[in-house]
């Protein structure tokens, strides 16, 4: 490619936020070229593997309209895509920390069909769950194959004429005329008129590079980057297809976990399991190891043993992955000059990708259509 060439958007980051930004605005016709430092979808991000939760259930009705209003993108998706993206499940919520009767009226708010039931009725249809709780269900959660949905959507942008640049890592982004020069630590360079910076953990190692004004950066949360850790738990018994595992939350006041069937990461053998925000809090993304905590592997087979009883108690399979997270688990979608930060993020921004994408692109583009809870500069700086 020429050095010179120019686009209108440059994206930084082919993970989920980023490759559904590309694709929204590939397909309006813009110029866009993707800067990937890696490879799309890779080990080292937070978009990897075949194994994210799609769920209604939040306490908070905010985010219940929001996987409401982001089932239209998935469906467009699963089109262009040719094949399905989200595998029905459902999900069980359930522990004292949970709340499950307050999330059932959260789903009955917004028209979502569930069932609230006791810990007995619980256990006889889910005999291979150990519930302390009255159990909410609802039968239209599922699981997201991130790793097919990143691709599919890089696919679509560069159908559209995107261009991908893989292992293209982004050191600066400088002024230059009336856009922005991105160059790379080998001095490569690209042009663009407006950038998304959607990095998911390299943003906060990128934001002092980028130009933006201090009030600007000032209102930005502060982001926390930790090295997550997915353990595989093998079924006893595996699951017929049409009476298998679905997805599930637990917050008990000594642990918070969830778990999905694991897909194709781990040969369909088993379980998912992990502690939300139970991994080590990293400096910046570069450091991450990949190694596997010991006794966070202890706490997560004491909870098998407890909780999971359909699961053998030791772990065939393990793996980490990157969670950036804020204060209030919000996202940022912002924008100052013409410079966009994507940070859908908080262990929680999968299930909504290609809404996610159409809001960023909209904002990069000057359409606006974000929810303010997203855009911190409209909030009063932070000291």
């Amino acid at each position: 490619m020429d050095d010179t060439e120019s686009f209108d958007y440059a994206v930084v980051g082919a993970g989920l936020a980023g490759a559904a930004t590309a694709w929204r605005l590939a397909q309006r016709g813009h110029s866009v070229v993707i800067l990937e430092r890696a490879e799309p979808a890779n080990d080292a991000g937070s978009s990897h593997g075949s194994a994210r939760i799609f769920r209604y259930v939040y306490a908070d009705p905010f985010y219940t309209r929001l996987v409401q209003d982001s089932v239209a993108g998935w469906k467009e998706l699963e089109s262009v895509h040719g094949g399905s993206l989200i595998t029905p499940t459902g999900c069980v919520d359930h522990g004292e920390v949970r709340g499950p009767r307050q999330l059932a009226s959260v789903l009955e708010e917004a028209g979502l069909s569930h069932e609230l039931l006791s810990p007995r009725e619980a256990a006889e249809r889910w005999p291979q769950f150990s519930f302390d709780t009255e159990v909410l269900w609802h039968s239209a959660a599922g699981v997201i194959d991130a790793q097919s949905a990143v691709h599919a959507m890089v696919a679509a942008a560069v159908a559209q004429s995107a261009t991908l640049l893989s292992g293209w890592p982004v050191a600066s982004v400088a002024k230059s005329g009336a856009g922005y020069t991105l160059a790379d630590p080998e001095g490569r360079t690209v042009t663009a008129r407006q950038v998304v910076i959607a990095a998911g953990g390299w943003l906060p190692g990128l934001l002092a590079g980028l130009e933006l004004p201090a009030g600007f950066l000032r209102s930005l949360p502060r982001f926390e980057i930790r090295q997550e850790t997915a353990f595989h738990f093998p079924y006893r018994e595996q699951p017929a297809p049409d009476t298998g595992w679905p997805t599930f939350i637990h917050k008990a006041d000594w642990i918070q976990v969830y778990g999905l069937p694991g897909g194709r990461d781990a040969g369909h053998r088993g379980q998912k399991i992990a502690e939300f925000n139970g991994g080590k809090v990293l400096a910046d993304a570069s450091a991450q190891d990949g190694k596997i905590d010991p006794d966070h592997r202890r706490r997560m087979v004491e909870y098998v043993k407890r909780h999971l009883p359909g699961l053998v108690p030791e772990p065939y399979a393990e793996t980490t992955c990157l969670f950036t997270n804020t204060p209030n688990e919000d996202f940022v979608i912002d924008r100052a000059e013409g410079i966009t930060i994507l940070s859908p993020c908080s262990g929680h921004g999968a299930k909504f990708a290609p809404l996610l994408g159409e809001m960023a692109a909209n904002l990069a583009g000057g359409m606006g259509r974000v929810p303010q809870r997203f855009r911190t500069s409209l909030m009063e700086a932070r000291p």
